[in-house]
């Protein structure tokens, strides 16, 4: 059966993945109420609106809303045309960053284009997923050793980029994405453990700044300094204490109004653990688990490789990170600044994070598609 002349077999035709978008859009309402009452604190502090920052949120949401609708009817595999384009466009957003960007807290990783502020190295997230799904898929004897290094040129790139900003979080993201989709194509284990050997205790030694090393240090002992690098991380497990079980009602934290730095953004979820208790906190947890139980099942179901990569490339990105955020945040880790997919403050993070779930929409209506109609041809 062909796919270009059955027209009513499109993908937007049929039903999406319903717990996954329910899961998404739990998660965006949390988000919303949260930035709001993270934030608006601060907005009277600063003598503005207390929701600016939910408005400028809320801008975010609409225009990751209107990706989401128009990637989820947008063949997956059309994209891979727009791979190489699209990663090109983020290299050249992150140098322009370099030259040209928007200092913050000693980080140089924002653009402005008249009123809107972008941060392109969220970007490079689905850039990362786009390429190594194409290059893999394409051509498996890509991860044949002598020629996996090609495959990660423009990937190297980036990191590098985003690297010097600097944004150390995101390199962990991108890389640990990068690896997964590697071994998931079939690569070698053992190389993978070589690298890592070998550029880990390099970039712990040599490429770490100064902040960055004090955040390793200090991160199994923060009451050895509690006024420098342990602060952020002590304020934080002190709301998830007051936050108890139940939490202490929504609105109500205390930490947010001027102990917690960055409470709507980086600790949002240790307001949340304040305000809403360890339930809240849980049903966190069980809507990133929701959103990675169903995207790997996407990526499982589906019939070609390009599409199992990049559901598999997508669902580990957002879910990784959004953990990782909760790692931070409970002490699991050392602080890194991450942001909470759907739910931290920033317009660019919101907005990637909901395309990128349009494509695994996209995918998942294909496997339905296939399933009711047979194996049909591909585009």
């Amino acid at each position: 059966m062909s796919y270009q002349n059955n027209e009513n077999l499109k993908p937007q035709n049929m039903q999406s993945d319903r717990p996954l978008m329910i899961a998404v859009i739990f998660l965006v309402v949390i988000g919303l109420m949260a930035i709001f009452s993270a934030s608006a604190p601060k907005c009277v502090e600063m003598g503005v609106s207390p929701a600016r920052f939910l408005i400028q949120q809320l801008l975010g949401v609409i225009a990751g809303i209107a990706g989401l609708k128009f990637l989820s009817n947008f063949h997956y595999k059309k994209l891979i045309g727009y791979t190489l384009p699209f990663a090109i466009f983020v290299i050249i957003m992150l140098l322009w960053v370099k030259v040209a960007g928007v200092t913050v807290n000693g980080a140089q990783r924002w653009i402005n284009i008249g009123p809107l502020s972008l941060q392109p190295s969220e970007f490079a997230k689905p850039a990362v997923v786009m390429l190594l799904s194409a290059v893999f898929a394409k051509d498996t004897i890509l991860l044949d050793n002598s020629k996996i290094s090609t495959a990660f040129i423009p990937i190297l790139i980036m990191i590098g980029l985003i690297f010097i900003q600097p944004n150390l979080s995101m390199v962990i993201l991108l890389l640990a994405t990068s690896v997964a989709i590697y071994l998931c194509a079939g690569g070698s284990f053992k190389l993978v453990l070589g690298y890592a050997s070998l550029l880990i205790p390099l970039m712990l030694l040599k490429g770490l700044r100064g902040y960055q090393s004090s955040r390793i240090t200090t991160w199994l002992h923060p009451e050895s300094d509690p006024l420098g690098a342990g602060y952020n991380i002590i304020q934080s497990l002190v709301a998830f204490a007051s936050g108890g079980i139940y939490g202490v009602g929504y609105g109500s934290s205390k930490q947010k109004l001027a102990w917690l730095p960055e409470s709507h953004t980086d600790f949002i979820y240790a307001v949340i653990g304040e305000e809403h208790g360890f339930i809240g906190c849980f049903l966190i947890i069980c809507l990133f688990w929701t959103i990675l139980q169903r995207g790997f099942t996407i990526a499982v179901k589906c019939q070609d490789m390009y599409g199992k990569l990049l559901a598999l490339g997508l669902t580990f990105s957002i879910c990784f990170q959004g953990f990782l955020n909760m790692w931070v945040a409970s002490s699991f880790v050392p602080a890194t600044g991450v942001p909470m997919p759907f739910i931290s403050y920033g317009g660019s993070s919101v907005m990637v994070s909901l395309w990128m779930i349009g494509i695994l929409l996209n995918i998942s209506k294909d496997n339905v598609r296939r399933g009711r109609f047979g194996n049909v041809r591909n585009i």
